[in-house]
């Protein structure tokens, strides 16, 4: 019996000759992920089971984004613990205030992920870097805490289930469009742990941004994992930003698929997720007249550097409508650097928006952009569950960097092409 991309990475983790849906492994790994809400509660675990040292300071990633700048006392006695402890481990990769980004956006920015690897995150959206062809999920904070210690974790071996991509893409349609779409037909539940597993001559047409896009939203599709085969472009990316040896792992011509599904990306258009679940999607042209309070133009699925581009040259000479806020926020230091250099952040004050430093903020409800009772949002995030940014009679409505600086414009849920773009 063939495997997938996702079942070779994980044999080769295990010391395996092969591994089939379902089976329980114990596979080796090359990074651990944790941020400033996570990782406290796995230090604390990590002393329950008294061991202090982690196995491998390298492999181990820490990165202070979801409250920070500490927002409240609280928040600020987590990151304090965390800078303890990476302190004290000589954490290699320890991002604070002024080098920290949003985790999914600044790990493969650095390097520290490369196709072939292993990764758990206690963060649900770790499974973002199957974009660069790594296998990489999220688990609970007690997982995180036993790879920190053994460098080890327990998975069972998904089952798969395949996209073959077609086409290219017509006009203001991104890789936010095509998961929304995917999510809207298979449902919430439509992936549940399984590995989606996307192939097709139309990959090519997804840029890397695309691709991390849509891999870090495989999770609202209840996925274990999203993976991406190694192209020119992935090796490309991968040789501008690290310095690590990476492995290609191909699925096998008889490798099997619970379900497949062709997207062919010339046939979709812009795509909203309406309240209160990112299966609830509509294209622009079924909308109808949404006003919104607030729009949010970042986080770790849509805050890089194409994102804030796309954003600036719609809002550019013009300005946000009456009674909408709007808040943008780089996913990098890095990011920010260049869109400032590029004259962005001019482009958006001048329009009428603010700008944050990096940070998850309002996509939790964190802070930088609460929504209070009644309010909408139309916001670049991966979720809209019901009190998701805030009060639990507020609306948030998932789209893409271009929807959602038109809507700023409009004041409506609306498309870049209603501003005659």
């Amino acid at each position: 019996m063939g495997m997938t991309m996702t079942q070779k990475i994980l044999a080769a983790h295990a010391g395996l000759p092969s591994v089939e849906a379902g089976q329980l492994i114990e596979a080796d790994l090359d990074l651990v992920l944790g941020n400033d809400v996570t990782t406290p509660v796995a230090i604390h675990e990590m002393d329950k089971f008294k061991k202090k040292e982690v196995f491998d300071k390298d492999k181990i990633a820490l990165v202070m984004d979801h409250f920070t700048p500490n927002k409240d006392i609280k928040s600020a006695e987590h990151c304090k613990c965390v800078r303890e402890f990476s302190k004290e481990n000589e954490i290699t990769n320890f991002f604070d205030v002024g080098s920290m980004g949003i985790e999914h956006a600044l790990l493969p920015e650095k390097g520290l992920i490369v196709a072939g690897e292993t990764c758990i995150g206690a963060d649900s959206h770790t499974c973002t870097y199957g974009a660069l062809g790594a296998f990489s999920t999220g688990v609970g904070s007690t997982d995180m805490a036993a790879g920190m210690v053994t460098g080890k974790a327990w998975f069972k071996v998904p089952s798969a289930v395949r996209f073959i991509i077609t086409g290219e893409k017509a006009p203001w349609v991104s890789g936010k469009d095509v998961i929304l779409h995917i999510i809207g037909m298979i449902g919430v539940d439509g992936a549940r742990y399984k590995s989606m597993e996307f192939t097709g001559s139309g990959i090519k047409n997804l840029t890397m941004d695309d691709r991390f896009t849509i891999a870090n939203m495989a999770i609202e599709a209840g996925a274990k994992n999203g993976i991406f085969p190694v192209d020119e472009q992935t090796i490309a990316y991968m040789e501008e930003h690290s310095a690590k040896s990476y492995t290609v792992y191909e699925p096998d011509e008889d490798a099997e698929y619970d379900e497949t599904y062709t997207i062919d990306l010339s046939t979709l258009k812009p795509t909203v997720a309406f309240p209160h679940l990112p299966e609830n999607t509509k294209t622009i042209d079924e909308v109808g007249d949404i006003k919104i309070d607030q729009v949010v133009i970042g986080s770790c699925t849509n805050g890089r550097f194409s994102d804030i581009q796309i954003a600036a040259e719609i809002l550019k000479g013009r300005k946000i409508a009456d009674g909408v806020r709007v808040i943008v926020i780089p996913g990098t230091q890095e990011v920010y650097l260049k869109s400032i250099e590029a004259g962005y952040m001019t482009t958006f004050i001048e329009a009428g928006a603010i700008v944050s430093t990096p940070t998850c903020g309002p996509c939790l409800g964190g802070h930088m952009g609460v929504l209070a009772a009644g309010e909408r949002a139309v916001s670049t995030t991966n979720r809209n569950f019901v009190g998701r940014m805030g009060h639990v009679d507020s609306e948030v409505y998932l789209a893409s960097p271009a929807v959602a600086a038109a809507s700023a414009v409009t004041g409506k849920i609306s498309s870049p092409a209603e501003l005659g773009l």
